[in-house]
Order: structure tokens, then C-alpha cells, then sequence
């Protein structure tokens, strides 16, 4: 009875999804891009903003030609109110919260020495975690994936007679490098795929998302060893140029016909 209790849980979990769990936790759209509200004021108040730079002034220009095709792919049901704030850090990183609160840091454009074009291929990226909703995504997979970690140690303990503490380690590794990274690294080629599309509509050439990965590479290919992908979040760096390169043909169209547009 105990099996078949699982078994029938573990069915609905999977048929349920990870967005309409979620969804039943409290964590809908609404609430998450309405907390990302509060997050985001808290964290440009903590830093540092740039508005005159060089790098500000593409990251603003590539944010804005993005924006209109942002809004146009958002199949969310709710109008983002996009923001982006540039902050004067060595820190390489750029982010996009629930709703369409972005930020780009100063540190990555001048690590890479990064063109419009590619700081806009980053930028879509982000947009793109934002509109498919990936952090909503990833908080229903750590529900689903803590709720079936938790039923099979208690299976396990039961079976084997093995100490919680044990099964507890072994449980958090297969979490963190069996079920949440590899959820996460399928977030990331979604987001490239989108993130290509938004910045080809507005005119940026695609190739240019390629070349920040081999920038990225150039300075460290330590993300492309087999410790390296499975100890990270994100694909390695030559799966992700060739995961791109499957996708230029048809978003090099895109930009064609968007150079011709204007």
C-alpha cells in the first residue's frame, strides 16, 4: 500500500508540473514579480549605479531595442514593467528578476571587452530567464525534487537500515548535481535560443552571441572539463557554441529582414 502510495504521488507530481506547483504553493506570477519589486529596490540601494558610461549607455540602447520584442514574446498573461539599472562593479554578471527587473554589471563588459552586439545577445538572454518565467520553473522543481528526495530516503532507511545521516548526504548530492543543475543548464539553452531570436528582431547581428562564448572561453575553458560541467549550473561553454551554431541559420534570417526594416 505504502508503494503504491509513492507511486501514485510521484505520477501526480510529474503530470503536475513544476509552474502549477508553484502556482499552488503561492508562488504565481503575481506574487513573484511583485516580491522581485522590494528585492530589486533593495539591491540598487546597496550598489553602486552608472548612468554615464560608455558601457551603461550600450547596456541602456541594447535594453531598449530588446524591449518591444521582450514585451512581444512574454506569454506570461502579465505585462512585465522592464527595468534596467547598470552597476559600477568588477563583478561579471548580469541577471533578470521576475517581472523584468534586470541588472548589468560594469565588470563584464570590460572583462570581455564587449561590443553593443554583445552585451545585447547578454541582455536577451536575461530577458529571456524573465519571460519563460525560469525562476518560477526552478522553485517548483526544488518542491517536486525535495518531495521525492524525502520519500525515497525514507525507502531507502527502511531497506537498508542506514543512518539518516547517511542517506541525508547522499541525498543532497544527488539533489544538487542529479536533479536541480541539470534543470538548471536546460533553463540556460532555452534562454540562448530566445535570447538569439530577441537580440536578431532588434537588429543585432546573432553571431555576436557566439563570440561572447568565445570571449568567455578564451579567459577560462575550465568550464569546458567534464568536472566543470558537472559541477556547473550552466552548459559548458563549446556545447553551448554549438547549440548557437544549430540555431544561426534561422535567426540570421531574422536579422536580415530586420536590418532591411529599418
Amino acid at each position: 500500500m505504502k508503494k503504491l502510495s509513492i507511486a501514485i504521488l510521484t505520477t501526480t507530481l510529474a503530470v503536475t508540473g513544476c509552474t502549477t506547483v508553484a502556482d499552488l504553493s503561492g508562488y504565481n506570477s503575481s506574487a513573484l514579480n511583485a516580491k522581485a519589486v522590494s528585492q530589486y529596490q533593495q539591491i540598487l540601494n546597496e550598489s553602486r549605479i552608472d548612468t554615464t558610461s560608455a558601457i551603461a549607455k550600450k547596456v541602456q540602447r541594447a535594453f531598449h531595442r530588446l524591449r518591444p520584442y521582450a514585451d512581444a514574446a512574454n506569454q506570461t498573461g502579465i505585462k512585465f514593467d522592464w527595468q534596467m539599472s547598470v552597476i559600477h562593479s568588477d563583478i561579471e554578471n548580469a541577471w533578470a528578476m521576475p517581472g523584468g527587473k534586470m541588472a548589468f554589471y560594469t565588470g563584464l563588459a570590460k572583462a570581455h571587452n564587449l561590443t553593443e552586439s554583445e552585451i545585447a545577445a547578454i541582455v536577451g538572454h536575461e530577458m529571456a530567464h524573465a519571460i519563460l518565467e525560469h525562476s518560477k520553473k526552478q522553485v517548483g522543481s526544488k518542491m517536486l525534487s525535495g518531495i521525492a528526495m524525502q520519500l525515497g530516503s525514507a525507502a531507502i532507511q527502511a531497506k537498508t537500515g542506514y543512518s539518516t545521516e547517511t542517506i541525508n548526504l547522499g541525498a543532497s548530492i544527488l539533489h544538487q548535481y542529479g536533479l536541480d543543475m541539470p534543470y538548471s543548464r536546460h533553463h540556460e539553452y532555452e534562454a540562448d535560443a530566445l535570447g538569439m531570436q530577441l537580440m536578431a528582431q532588434a537588429g543585432y547581428n546573432p553571431a555576436d552571441a557566439i563570440n561572447v562564448w568565445r570571449k568567455m572561453n578564451a579567459k577560462d575553458s575550465s568550464r569546458n572539463t567534464v568536472i566543470g560541467n558537472i559541477m556547473s549550473t550552466h552548459p559548458n561553454n563549446d556545447k553551448r557554441i554549438i547549440a548557437m551554431q544549430k540555431l544561426l541559420p534561422q535567426n540570421r534570417a531574422i536579422y536580415e529582414a530586420a536590418i532591411k526594416r529599418r
